[in-house]
């Protein structure tokens, strides 16, 4: 039986935590953030949990970590 791969690009993005859940960063705060306000800089910064229609799939891409 061959060994299951992790995809790499995935890996990359996502944490699985020692619950289960899998968290990601936000979107939108990489490039451009001088014409964005403070407040959504900040709010840019928090991980979040990946949501419950893409958590099968992210999962799906993280065979080994779970």
């Amino acid at each position: 039986m061959p060994k299951i791969k992790t995809k790499r690009a995935a890996a990359k993005r996502f944490k699985v935590k020692g619950n289960g859940r899998i968290t990601r960063a936000q979107a939108c705060k990489r490039h451009n953030t001088g014409k964005k306000p403070p407040s959504t800089k900040r709010r840019l910064r928090k991980i979040l949990t990946v949501s419950g229609c893409n958590r099968k799939e992210a999962k799906a891409m993280l065979p080994n970590s779970l």
